[in-house]
């Protein structure tokens, strides 16, 4: 089974600002993203995946803010295929509130973005996520990494900020964005510490070299196993993500340097993520 466990649905205009979709093109390098995902774009995107983990953001200060509704909606339109994830922004919501009400949407897990919503990953109003994601075994999916906007604060995006929230809340399952990029290393050796703690490999495959580098230290830190696949759809695709993996090897042809099995690759590829989120 092929699960994406990291994508993306929302209206554009209507969830995202302009500014963010200006903002996403100016570092698009020449070509135009559109970054307007309805259900029905998404679903006819993921005909490479057997289940899809779907999720919006809600992140005032970086200018999306997507309805739970909106996610759960899809999810009950697709029960077989898509699992919703919940978002919260501690500034602007109400916390319990908003997961409580996302819990009896029956989404699956939660979307949280601190470097998008301008907030400290252990800052006092993340606290309530974390408690009530541990008590009702929800699996949190965050964006601990670097991104493009401008006004998005690099300093609390560093994935080493994570382990105080490992600490105090061990039972929480954790899957920490695109290896965290391009703090790859903490990543890497967090995940390593840490039981509940994964990462996904989602929206690297652009930057070969990082790729490689990134997937090979996860392989030397005995990490593998707690990789999951995900392409971070409309960003990427299921098509480049799967030929990404598929040919990494290419770029070493001809060298000495280190490759990946086959078994490694398609292991990658079929990463166990329901099971290991307990969904």
């Amino acid at each position: 089974m092929i699960v994406d466990c990291h994508s993306h649905i929302w209206e554009c205009p209507g969830h995202v600002s302009e500014g963010f979709v200006a903002e996403a093109n100016a570092r698009a390098k020449g070509k135009k993203m559109d970054l307007h995902v309805p259900p029905e774009r998404h679903m006819a995107a993921m005909n490479g995946v057997d289940k899809v983990i779907v999720f919006g953001l809600r992140a005032a200060h970086s200018g999306i803010m997507t309805p739970n509704e909106y996610i759960a909606d899809y999810q009950n339109r697709y029960p077989e295929k898509v699992i919703g994830f919940a978002a919260v922004d501690p500034y602007v919501d109400k916390v319990r509130d908003t997961l409580e009400h996302g819990w009896k949407l029956g989404l699956k897990g939660v979307k949280l973005g601190p470097i998008y919503q301008n907030i400290h990953p252990t800052d006092n109003r993340m606290m309530p996520v974390y408690e009530f994601c541990e008590a009702y075994k929800l699996p949190i999916m965050i964006h601990q990494g670097t991104t493009f906007p401008t006004k998005a604060p690099l300093k609390y995006s560093l994935p080493i900020l994570l382990e105080d929230v490992a600490l105090q809340f061990p039972d929480l399952k954790m899957i920490i964005a695109h290896l965290g990029h391009p703090w790859m290393e903490d990543t890497i050796v967090m995940i390593r510490k840490q039981p509940n703690f994964y990462s996904d490999i989602s929206a690297l495959h652009y930057r070969p070299w990082q790729f490689f580098n990134g997937l090979m230290l996860a392989k030397e830190y005995g990490v593998w196993d707690k990789l999951l696949y995900g392409t971070d759809f409309p960003f990427t695709t299921t098509e480049a993500t799967l030929d990404a993996l598929r040919n990494i090897n290419r770029m070493v042809e001809g060298t000495g340097l280190p490759r990946f099995t086959e078994e490694e690759i398609e292991a990658l590829i079929h990463s166990p993520t329901l099971d290991l989120l307990g969904l």
